[in-house]
């Protein structure tokens, strides 16, 4: 009875024999074929040795190729509906941030653990505040040396396939120009302009590299590039980025990789629309940035079953959740990290891991009602909304 009424509550942390108990629960994602999951096997077995019940959603590991018996094997609990798995766990654990047909599903105190992008969506913002959730975010949970642990591995897969998409669409068929990446002999390869040498600008140039293209990858950090010199291939030139050299490198470019970051806030406007008319017919914007509102003006957000569109003769290819593509691989890759700091949320409760690990303090973006992460407070002119969470948390 006393295990009965503890996961029922709506307490987010509870003290039972000793430790803390929670429901942590994982429903199927909803997001247009999105077939990542939250939890792996593994990441089950953990939590339910520290002492936590897991439950599934019926089928939510089917798209990264992981059957409900695995789960079941692990020590999760299986149910029939999203509509159960949310009204019975205290924490949440996803991949993407809830989709309107699930704002109804939150509850008050619960925690949600995924990612949210708040500063690209005001809908999303109002919803969670509203619900009066508690959102710790992957992509804003930061490292004293300034890493971001839950982002980098979606990241690496995003950087990775932006050249490999760019290079499909400039594609005939697809209205690119025609032109294939690698070159031929006597026909020069692609010219691929990367804009920002972070996780994703290095990972892309170096698959852009591969394929044979000539890169060249634009940052305004000297250390950044220097570090770009030193371990790039020959075929990668890291260029300091300023208003000429990423005028010169739109005009040149037949792919163009959106790869700026500045975590948890909207991403800025590098490429602005005037700057289309610099660009070839057919040539393609990768634009990765588009989770935090995309770094092209022209940029919206697109999804894998329609994924481009074109403005002024160049394709634009924004799809928001482009590791999704690539599941099992990314579903692995992002579980291998979100567990370390999921069992601190769940072993600790909220409370206590956030105030005992400045990373996950970081992470949290929303308590109770209350924006705790100041961009996302800026970018919706919410400034009254905003409380550091050392003021607020109980």
């Amino acid at each position: 009875l006393v295990r009965k009424i503890l996961v029922s509550s709506t307490i987010p942390s509870y003290l039972y024999k000793g430790g803390i108990l929670l429901r942590i629960g994982c429903p199927k994602e909803v997001k247009d074929n999105e077939f990542r999951v939250g939890l792996i096997p593994a990441a089950v077995r953990a939590y339910v040795n520290a002492g936590h019940e897991v439950v599934l959603e019926k089928g939510a590991g089917v798209g990264s190729g992981i059957a409900d018996e695995e789960y079941v094997a692990s020590g999760a609990k299986i149910l029939g509906t999203a509509e159960e798995v949310w009204a019975s766990a205290n924490m949440i654990v996803k991949v993407k941030e809830p989709l309107p047909q699930e704002y109804d599903l939150m509850r008050e105190n619960q925690i949600i653990y995924t990612y949210f992008h708040f500063a690209a969506d005001e809908m999303l913002t109002k919803a969670c505040l509203e619900k009066k959730i508690i959102a710790v975010a992957y992509e804003t949970v930061r490292e004293a040396d300034g890493s971001l642990p839950l982002l980098k591995p979606m990241s690496v897969i995003a950087g990775r396939m932006a050249c490999i998409m760019g290079a499909y669409y400039l594609g005939k068929p697809y209205g690119g120009m025609g032109l294939l990446p690698t070159g031929v002999p006597g026909v020069a390869p692609a010219n691929v302009l990367i804009i920002g040498g972070g996780t994703v600008g290095s990972n892309a140039a170096r698959v852009g590299a591969g394929l044979g293209a000539k890169i060249t990858i634009l940052d305004v950090s000297p250390n950044v590039l220097e570090h770009l010199s030193q371990v790039m291939p020959p075929n990668v030139c890291p260029v300091f980025s300023d208003s000429h050299t990423l005028e010169a490198g739109l005009k040149a470019a037949d792919i163009t990789v959106g790869a700026v970051l500045i975590p948890g806030a909207k991403a800025p406007k590098l490429v602005r629309k005037e700057h289309l008319k610099l660009m070839k017919p057919g040539s393609v914007i990768v634009d990765v940035a588009i989770d935090q509102g995309g770094c092209a003006e022209t940029s919206k957000p697109t999804t894998h079953s329609d994924p481009i569109y074109v403005v002024d003769g160049v394709i634009h290819y924004c799809v928001a959740n482009m590791p999704g593509a690539y599941a099992r691989t990314a579903t692995f890759a992002l579980n291998n990290s979100t567990i370390q700091y999921g069992l601190q949320l769940a072993n600790k409760g909220i409370e206590r891991a956030v105030k005992e690990n400045a990373a996950l303090l970081e992470g949290l973006n929303m308590y109770k009602g209350f924006i705790t992460y100041k961009p996302v407070a800026e970018a919706f002119g919410m400034k009254d909304l905003y409380k550091h969470a050392e003021e607020i948390i109980e």
